[in-house]
């Protein structure tokens, strides 16, 4: 194994450390509306942050940008079409449950993190491997998202008590990155031309899932202030890491 494909995995491992401290966090502040509106406001800022500023422009300057488009287009149309398939599926025991909509919600939410989870594994080892320092700050800045992203997926499998169904998810979720790493370097092995696609990819599924499930989601909350204030917090965080990779 190179010393590339070594640093790449153990950067992806960090999904583990970052998925466990989520689900505790959905544990301790399920009731707390604030706090769950402000991580879904950073997760959803410092996404958007890493997409349209580092991977997008990396790829168009690896391959131009219609390629890029296209490529962005394919990852957001993934998340899409899982948001058309996961309602019609039934990963948890809904009888007796009142609140359908929060079980759907729980469904939607979990997939709709886990499927996009692959391609950060993308993104993180085509960044590292296109630049070691982009590959550190996309690596950091996910494992960053990934608490309150993490948390927020937790939350409804959390109030509709099924701890079998949340268990799962994490275990998929934290393994998902990992995965989508090991993938991402086997095929660039193959076809390093694929290198750049995979960064458009991956940002076009962070983007969806921010837009149309994580700002959704925080409207229910009905704290937008919160997400506000996440989502500012995420630029800060943002800014730092790009001067620490850089003084690196």
């Amino acid at each position: 194994m190179s010393t590339t494909h070594a640093a790449v995995l153990l950067l992806s491992l960090l999904s583990l450390f970052t998925t466990w401290l989520g689900v505790m966090l959905a544990f301790w502040l399920r009731e707390n509306a604030r706090a769950i509106a402000a991580g879904i406001g950073f997760s959803t800022g410092i996404m958007l942050l890493i997409s349209l500023l580092e991977l997008v422009p990396e790829s168009v300057s690896i391959m131009g940008a219609p390629p890029t488009l296209m490529s962005f287009a394919l990852g957001a149309g993934l998340v899409w079409t899982a948001h058309l398939i996961v309602p019609h599926t039934h990963l948890v025991e809904e009888k007796g449950m009142a609140d359908r909509i929060l079980v759907k919600s729980a469904y939607l939410v979990a997939f709709g993190l886990i499927l996009h989870d692959v391609p950060e594994g993308f993104a993180m080892a085509n960044a590292y491997i296109a630049s070691p320092e982009l590959g550190v700050l996309v690596a950091i800045a996910i494992a960053l998202h990934n608490v309150p992203e993490e948390f927020a997926m937790a939350v409804p499998a959390v109030v509709i008590r099924s701890r079998r169904f949340l268990y799962g998810a994490a275990v998929l979720s934290a393994l998902a990155e990992p995965l989508g790493a090991v993938i991402g370097l086997v095929a660039v092995g193959i076809a390093p031309s694929l290198s750049a696609h995979f960064m458009a990819f991956a940002a076009g599924a962070m983007c969806f899932v921010s837009l149309h499930e994580l700002v959704p989601m925080a409207r229910r909350y009905r704290n937008m202030r919160m997400f506000l204030a996440g989502m500012i917090a995420s630029m800060l965080v943002y800014a730092l890491l790009s001067r620490i990779t850089e003084a690196g």
